[in-house]
């Protein structure tokens, strides 16, 4: 099994981070290493699914918090595990508190402030994106947890590429123009984890501190998991960040 680890988080014994792919499972077809019950999958295949991925972590089933996503951009603060409605981002300083995050085409983003030692976990599609939820997690950290912006790390992991995402005009128009493209054909195309990045520097982190995964979820289908490419039939990925002693 392949976990996509981040370069700038290994420097920090302090977090344990990684991310899933959709190799090493044991469900059926194309599904191999889905995470998620939201799918047509059965549990009893999840469940060991999530047994042999957040087991290689040393992350128990029962140490995680989840936001259920809704494609928004809203960020809340917690202290437990569990579910975590109408939201799509999580920050949390609690030891032992796991962080997961949901993808298969949008864009997972996660962060620590090595300072304060605090850790964030955000799934970002387009209305998400648009609507700024990588800088209100920043401005949650620094209002809450007196979190300097400049002193945060940040992964930006594997998701939809400029290269293969399509929208439709009205949604290109959310977004600044270095994002959108238009092809020749009319249809435009958008780089969320670039505009994510932006996002991330406007609410005061380092450029520097930006890890940025190249890999395109609808492109590498060996690799990935993705809903555009698949549609129903697609699995899910999930990424995980938490706080140890």
């Amino acid at each position: 099994m392949e976990i996509i680890r981040s370069e700038i988080f290994s420097r920090y014994r302090q977090i344990v981070f990684g991310m899933s792919t959709r190799n090493g499972g044991v469900s059926p077809g194309g599904l191999g290493l889905n995470l998620s019950f939201n799918v047509r999958d059965d549990k009893v295949n999840v469940i060991e699914n999530r047994r042999r991925f957040f087991g290689a972590l040393h992350i128990g089933l029962d140490e995680l918090a989840f936001p259920i996503q809704t494609h928004s951009a809203a960020v809340k603060s917690i202290a437990m595990w569990g579910g975590y409605e109408d939201c799509d981002g999580l920050v949390t300083q609690e030891l032992g508190v796991f962080i997961a995050i949901s993808v298969a085409d949008c864009v997972p983003i996660f962060l620590f402030d090595p300072v304060t030692r605090t850790a964030a976990g955000i799934h970002a599609g387009w209305r998400g994106t648009g609507g700024g939820i990588a800088a209100n997690a920043v401005n949650r950290m620094k209002s809450e947890f007196g979190v300097t912006p400049s002193d945060i790390i940040a992964f930006i992991g594997p998701a939809a590429g400029r290269c293969c995402y399509e929208v439709g005009p009205e949604v290109s128009k959310i977004f600044e123009p270095e994002f959108a493209t238009k092809m020749e054909d009319g249809k435009w195309k958008v780089d969320l984890k670039g505009a994510n990045a932006r996002g991330l520097v406007s609410a005061g982190v380092e450029p520097s501190n930006i890890e940025q995964h190249g890999g395109c979820t609808i492109h590498e289908k060996e690799k990935f998991h993705s809903h555009r490419r698949d549609g129903a039939s697609s699995g899910r990925m999930m990424g995980v960040i938490g706080i140890i002693r």
